[in-house]
């Protein structure tokens, strides 16, 4: 059972035994192992997350040290070629709020950017990287365990494909969660194999180069260890191993001793193999390790090599879309969702009016959208949603406006709720989606789903209503029907505004042009929320919120009944009524059920307070700008072969606890005083136990969870903020509510990379604190309509051990472009249908890996009058160069210049053999007397072309030139030529 893979583990715990039931999908055998729990110690990897011993280097700091540095040199690099000084030190005590506001200082106001973005794409990758640890824990290839360094590799090349096909359409989000997987298995390298001990310290490249072949492997019949002595293993590996420098890894099993004779293990409490002859292990996981003498060494090696593959997806994709796959957006998302149904004519101009409005002012500005996405709806008899569009120009966004046009109509409902699920996994999280519509949702059975995507992606959804409970004008032109939208279907766009945070706006078509003041509103740089509050039902209440030094433009919406009344209190006693439009504390605007006070002077910081006076539904949320902000992940502890922190799908086990990693961005000196859990519709709030982790990271621990709906609100002190002895207060709040669920959900996949024409399966596990057995039922949805199956139901049986599994298959069409992205949502639901809990799951289309090889660049000629007896701006030097894909490759998709100040042109010419030629005509000045070239192929393949002159002491016919020809494929490795040759002053012909 050496090779077992695709290996589930159920872990139950008592005080002194951890019981693992592993079941196997390759072989039928179920195994019940008992492990003392006073064994579980040592990590089999690198550490996931977190390291509480202070020495050791998890995955995560790996991770964020090599992005933090390479973001830092794209950006240095931009600032070189803008004539702009950066100045920032690139070394491993880098930070994320430093390399953003290094990156972000072309630009004017920096400080009122937001680090969010930027600090939540760097954890969507570490923890990516860290769930590899747990859903594939017993896979060697995964972990380059048990000398598979093939396998490992071609994880690494498939992985490095999936993410450039992502990011080519720009699916930003599912290259970030394979980015994060293949650094995992890349960075276990060196620590599972002996490339450190083999004196190297360099990166070994060809693992990210799959064209060149990997050497010096030990065979699998060479011995490669020796028993350690007693606990010393520091010279457990053979002399003859060293000497040759034959490449091995340890072998590592956790329920069979067997190895191959001679073979090194990898060692640790877990690892059955390190019991039997030589005995041992080889693994750097930490500094307690086997060899944890070479454990910091091995993990500076693994930030390298990170480095360099981030290198190579930056040559291969762009250093503007290698920013936004970091994470490195400077505003926020402009996303609509339409209906476009007959009835919607005045209101789809009124939109137009406002896109068209908000995007010309922001354009050039910090405001103007990073990103723009379109999804219109229609009627469902015309079985019409999407198509999708999602780009950063701001034109086309412009064009396809104008061009959506209403039809269809009468009175059916639509499918709003179908549009929303594509705009909500199309769009980065933490976004504000805004809908547009005056029907009913047809696709009503979707409010679960949609609910489960607002949680998972924390995104923002605000309904603008247009005369949704009054009876409609019959258009004679679209043959429109009146009708009444009832208050059970407004309901259900109200309960999806509040678990986003968003709001449900309800206004006559007249109303429109003020309501849409909120969308401006939303796209200020640095948005926060400072409180939000529901009551349901209505009854008077007061709410508190702070201002503190760092907000600016504080806005506060108060939605409700006509009857609403309410009174707002300043820090310093100042009040203003409902009935005042222009008072002495803000500027009033009312538009259907919105009210919307914008604050004249936030000068006056301290406590606030607003009263509100109603006994139906109404809703209070402050907003403002301000760099100061928090992201926060729900995580859970696991014990067992990686004893961690992993990140919770899903939602939260009632009566149980729950464990949140929040990181605070914006400022370097903010003090967290406080982290609460606050039932959104009464003073009911659960403190947390906070316990710093470095930087601005903390873990907090809640030992209970409120009852029904809740957010996370968190109070702090920041000195950055005020020029005034006294750290200045600040409280800030989660939009997104969460809620507990008493049924269990898990659910994994063989891979997340879908080959076009197949089928994946994700096996699901259920279980229930609440009823035990019993029946469940489930639906599975996905947002590309791909073809799926799944059980309606599952069943808990007396005799399972509590628990229920299924399998839901997912089916990628023939015709799926490479790279997209399919979001799939599996939600599992009690008979009484009164407690539900999902998974969501993303997928990447990845075509199968087929061309690896680089594109070839060969000098053509070098044509120069530069010569130090002259001022260099006024000589002239052309380099051409002819660059081909072969007759087999993919072609080539372009060619740019990444280094040099000159001008570059390209044509294109048949060769000899059939095979296309691009043809890389580079000129420039003698004082820029070096040019690299990027050269990329239709795959993400990557050649480089340098080329540089040298000065003659003289004016000379011929002049003595340097062609250095590097070829990068796939992995980013990089092969050097050097070729000396003489070039006449005029230049050659490209072919004779």
């Amino acid at each position: 059972m050496d090779n077992i893979q695709n290996v589930k583990i159920i872990i139950f715990s008592s005080s002194s035994f951890i019981i693992m039931i592993i079941m196997s999908t390759k072989w039928s055998f179920l195994l019940l192992l008992a492990v003392p729990l006073a064994l579980i110690g040592p990590t089999q990897s690198f550490k996931p997350l977190f390291v509480f011993n202070g020495n050791s280097i998890s995955h995560r700091e790996i991770t964020t040290r090599a992005v933090l540095r390479k973001t830092a040199e794209v950006c240095q690099s931009i600032a070189a070629a803008e004539g702009r000084d950066f100045s920032l030190t690139i070394d491993d005590s880098l930070t994320a709020e430093r390399v953003h506001k290094a990156c972000s200082s072309s630009r004017k106001s920096a400080s009122l950017m937001s680090s969010v973005y930027f600090y939540g794409s760097i954890a969507y990758i570490y923890l990516s990287n860290a769930n590899v640890d747990l859903v594939y824990a017993l896979s060697d290839k995964h972990h380059f365990d048990s000398e598979t360094f093939q396998k490992g590799r071609d994880l690494i090349t498939q992985g490095v494909s999936a993410v450039k096909a992502s990011v080519k359409l720009e699916n930003f989000i599912a290259g970030r969660s394979t980015l994060g997987q293949l650094c995992h298995t890349l960075q276990d390298f060196y620590s599972h194999s002996n490339w450190v001990e083999l004196g190297y310290t360099h990166p070994y490249n060809v693992l990210i180069k799959p064209d060149k072949p990997l050497e010096n492997l030990a065979g699998p019949n060479v011995p490669t260890c020796r028993n350690c002595a007693g606990k010393n293993c520091n010279n457990n590996l053979l002399p003859d191993v060293l000497e040759k420098r034959l490449l091995t890894s340890g072998y590592f099993n956790i329920i069979s001793s067997e190895k191959p004779e001679g073979k090194c293990s990898h060692g640790g409490c877990l690892d059955q193999t390190s019991k039997q002859d030589p005995v041992g292990g080889i693994n750097k996981d930490d500094i307690r390790s086997s060899h944890g003498s070479l454990h910091n060494q091995s993990a500076n090696l693994a930030v390298i090599a990170t480095m360099q593959l981030l290198e190579d997806i930056r040559l291969a994709v762009g250093e503007k879309n290698f920013l936004r796959l970091m994470g490195l957006s400077q505003s926020s998302v402009l996303c609509f969702v339409f209906d476009t149904t007959g009835s919607m004519r005045d209101d789809i101009a009124q939109a137009k009016t406002v896109a068209f409005n908000i995007i010309d002012s922001k354009r050039g500005t910090l405001q103007e959208p990073s990103t723009y996405i379109l999804v219109p709806f229609n009627d469902p008899g015309m079985k019409c949603f999407g198509p999708l569009l999602t780009t950063t120009d701001t034109d086309i966004f412009k064009e396809r406006i104008d061009h959506l046009t209403s039809s269809g109509g009468g009175d059916d409902p639509e499918l709003s709720l179908s549009g929303l699920q594509l705009a909500l996994t199309a769009a980065p999280p933490l976004s504000e989606i805004f809908v547009f519509t005056d029907a009913p949702a047809k696709d009503a059975h979707l409010k679960s789903t949609i609910t489960a995507l607002i949680e998972s992606t924390k995104s923002v959804v605000t309904f603008l209503l247009t005369d949704v409970l009054s009876s409609r004008r019959k258009r004679s032109l679209q043959d429109v029907l009146p009708r009444v939208v009832s208050q059970t279907d407004v309901q259900l766009y109200r309960d999806l505004a509040r678990a986003s945070g968003g709001q449900a706006i309800e206004v006559s078509k007249s109303d429109l042009a003020v309501a849409t003041s909120v969308i401006e509103d939303s796209l200020g740089s640095a948005m926060v929320t400072v409180f939000q509050g529901v009551r349901n039902p209505g009854k008077p209440a007061h709410f508190t919120f702070n201002v503190d030094g760092s907000l600016t433009n504080v806005n506060i919406y108060i939605t409700g009944t006509s009857s609403l009344t309410f009174n707002l209190i300043s820090s310093t006693g100042i009040s203003q009524s409902s009935s005042e439009s222009s008072g002495p504390l803000a500027s009033l605007k009312l538009a259907g059920n919105l009210r919307r006070l914008r604050l004249n002077n936030v000068s006056e910081t301290g406590l606030w307070k607003i009263s509100v006076d109603s006994y139906d539904l109404y809703s209070v949320k402050v907003t403002g700008q301000s760099p100061v902000n928090f992201i926060y992940n729900l995580v859970e502890a696991y014990e067992g072969l990686h004893a961690d922190f992993f990140l919770k799908e899903g939602r939260p086990l009632s009566g149980g606890k729950a464990t949140l990693l929040v990181t605070v961005t914006g400022s370097e000196s903010v003090n967290v005083t406080e982290v609460t859990l606050c039932d959104s519709s009464s003073q009911t709030k659960v403190n947390g136990t906070l316990q710093a982790l470095g930087g601005s990271n903390f873990l907090v621990t809640f030992i209970e969870i409120p009852t029904g709906d809740f957010v996370v609100r968190l109070r702090g002190e920041d000195r950055s903020s005020s020029s005034r002895s006294a750290p200045s207060r600040f409280q800030r709040q989660a939009s997104t509510q969460m809620k507990t669920s008493s049924i269990s959900l898990t659910a994994e996949a063989n891979s997340t990379n879908i080959e076009p024409g197949s089928t994946t399966s994700i096996r699901f596990t259920v279980s229930s604190t609440a009823s035990g057995v019993g029946k469940f039922n489930v639906r599975a949805t996905n947002d590309r309509s791909f073809d799926s199956t799944s059980p309606s139901s599952i069943t808990i049986k007396a005799d399972s051990r509590g628990k229920a599994n299924g399998t839901v298959t997912l089916t990628a069409p023939d015709s799926a472009a490479s790279g997209t992205d399919v979001t799939i949502t599996i939600e599992v639901e009690d008979a009484a249908a009164t407690d539900i809990n999902y998974v969501v799951l993303r997928f990447s289309v990845t075509a199968k890996v087929t061309d690896v090889n680089g594109p070839v660049c060969q000098e053509a000629s070098t044509s120069t009058n530069c010569s130090s007896s002259s001022l260099c701006y006024s000589s002239q030097w052309e380099f051409v160069a002819n660059v081909t894909d072969g007759v087999t490759g993919t072609g080539i998709e372009r060619v740019t210049i990444r280094e040099g100040n000159g001008t570059l042109h390209t044509t294109t010419v048949v060769g000899p053999e059939g095979e296309n030629i691009t043809v890389a005509s580079y000129q420039a000045s003698c004082c820029a007397d070096r040019v690299e070239l990027s050269v990329v192929d239709n795959v993400g393949n990557v050649g480089i072309c340098v080329g540089q002159v040298r000065q003659s002491t003289t004016v000379a016919p011929v002049t003595p030139a340097n062609v250095t020809i590097y070829t990068t494929s796939t992995g980013g490795h990089t092969l050097s030529t050097t070729l000396c040759v003489w070039i006449t002053v005029v230049t050659l012909p490209l072919w004779k």
